[in-house]
């Protein structure tokens, strides 16, 4: 795997992170979403929404390529880095709570992934 390849898989986990956060933005803007059909549907066409949808398409093409490119028992663990920059996005963007937990978790995915990463270089 070559560094491009790593910075694809960087790109397409930052557009998935990205899209999940409009998401959570969008609903965050509404008093109760999904209290009738009609709130359901004015949702799903907001703004907030419907960019994170086009997000994920885009990042659904990329990954497409990237499978082409790169052995999936390498490339999905390798967004497993999601985790991470969601759990420091939420604490920065939305104000939820850090924990020793959560900070012990994502080190242990970093370990993980690093352990993934080294092993296409070893095998």
């Amino acid at each position: 795997m070559n560094p491009l390849h790593i910075g694809l898989i960087l790109l397409n986990t930052l557009m998935l992170v990205s899209g999940q956060f409009l998401w959570k933005f969008g609903l965050s803007r509404k008093a109760d979403p999904f209290e009738s059909l009609q709130s359901i549907i004015h949702l799903l066409f907001s703004p907030f929404i419907l960019g994170g949808l086009f997000i994920y398409g885009l990042a659904t093409v990329l990954w497409l390529f990237i499978l082409n490119k790169v052995d999936i028992s390498i490339a999905y663990p390798m967004q497993s880095i999601a985790y991470l920059i969601t759990v420091i996005g939420a604490y920065y963007i939305f104000n939820e709570q850090m924990s020793v937990l959560k900070i012990a978790g994502c080190v242990v995915i970093l370990i993980g992934v690093g352990m993934i990463g080294l092993s296409a270089r070893y095998s």
